[in-house]
């Protein structure tokens, strides 16, 4: 009599036994390429126990990887049943793949809203978890707007400055030639006006051109440094009425850069800032906050970054007024009469030369311009 063939169907090499409840998962290899994703991912079992949680996923919740595994991942939502939900089905093989939108709890924060895709993983018992912060997209794509607008405007100025420059030389050469042969005193005085009317237009371009026109001189430098020389600065523009106040972290690395560039950034935005405090001035309590800090595992002009110095430049002016909020590092924008519009724009480029991006919140009683630049 033949024996019977087993019954039972063979497993295949990525089917492996699922770990006890509550026991500390062992970690695949192929996970730890998760934690190089600017996006939230957790690997989570049917059950939804958390197997691996990346890098951007601790940052996110507010803990270790490892008070993450081994619980419901569920747990780590307001409303737990949709996740419950959308692993049943995919254990069931019901998808292949579900969305929903959720709010995910936070340690000592808000929760936040964020988008959740739900699909089968590697293994046999696992499914994979990803979720898009949806404050986090909006932030990239207003991140990537401010990049693509930022190089649009330098090759719009570099032509504008250039088709302005060359007439503008023979305008003024051809008041002082005109002045040579005018003898009467009051008519000097309209070729004058040209004259000095092409002088500061003159001035203007050569500002316009300023950023492209002087190569980076790279080297290591602190930051701290910078931000020293931007108060001396100010103190001496400023002698009375404005506290310039240092939360300075002296742990932060050296950085490669050009450091009289970043010193123009910095202090373009102080000296804004302290024009703004005319109010304040006078009523004796105008503050300036220069405050440095390392933000960890951050993405920012379409890249992530494990280490990026944070620089803050904060006061408690008026505000930006809502006019030109959304236009505040196009170049000849001013909130301020008489103001030129270009110190914003120039900062700007002088960031993204390092390879970093400036961002903006203001309310009244207090702006904050934050300077993000990757650190080595």
């Amino acid at each position: 009599m033949k024996a019977k063939p087993p019954t039972g169907k063979k497993k295949s090499p990525t089917q492996q036994p699922a770990p006890a409840l509550g026991a500390r998962p062992q970690i695949h290899p192929e996970w730890q390429v998760l934690d190089y994703l600017a996006t939230l991912v957790a690997v989570v079992r049917f059950d939804g126990q958390v197997l691996y949680a990346n890098a951007a996923l601790e940052d996110a919740i507010g803990m270790s990887r490892r008070s993450i595994e081994a619980v419901e991942f569920a747990g780590f939502f307001v409303d737990p049943a949709p996740l419950r939900q959308a692993l049943a089905g995919a254990k069931d093989n019901v998808f292949a793949a579900i969305r929903y939108d959720a709010m995910l709890k936070r340690v000592n924060h808000e929760a936040v809203p964020v988008h959740v895709i739900v699909a089968q993983g590697m293994q046999a018992h696992e499914a994979l978890v990803e979720l898009l912060p949806l404050e986090q997209q909006a932030k990239q794509d207003r991140e990537e707007r401010l990049v693509d607008q930022a190089l649009a405007n330098k090759e719009l100025i570099r032509n504008l400055a250039h088709e302005i420059k060359n007439p503008l030389g023979g305008i003024r050469g051809a008041a002082q030639l005109l002045e040579m042969e005018i003898n009467a005193r009051e008519l000097n005085e309209y070729t004058q006006v040209i004259i000095r009317e092409a002088d500061r237009l003159q001035t203007l371009v050569d500002r316009l051109l300023a950023p492209h026109r002087r190569a980076q001189v790279v080297a290591d430098l602190n930051i701290h440094e910078v931000c020293e020389r931007v108060r001396s600065l100010i103190v001496a523009e400023f002698p009375k009425g404005i506290r310039v106040q240092r939360d300075y972290d002296t742990s932060i690395p050296e950085l490669r850069g050009d450091r009289e560039q970043l010193i123009q950034a910095v202090l373009n935005i102080a000296h804004n800032a302290a024009q703004a405090l005319t109010e304040r001035i006078q009523a004796g309590d105008a503050c300036i906050t220069f405050m440095t800090r390392i933000a960890r595992q951050v993405t920012f002009g379409k890249q992530r970054y494990r280490l990026a110095l944070e620089l803050h430049v904060i006061d408690n002016g008026p505000g930006i007024p809502e006019a030109i909020k959304d236009r505040l590092f196009y170049p000849l924008v001013s909130g301020r009469d008489g103001g030129s519009g270009l110190g914003l724009n120039l900062a700007q480029t002088f960031v993204q030369q390092h390879h970093g991006l400036i961002e903006c919140e203001s309310v009244p009683g207090r702006t904050d311009f934050k300077i993000l630049i990757p650190l080595p």
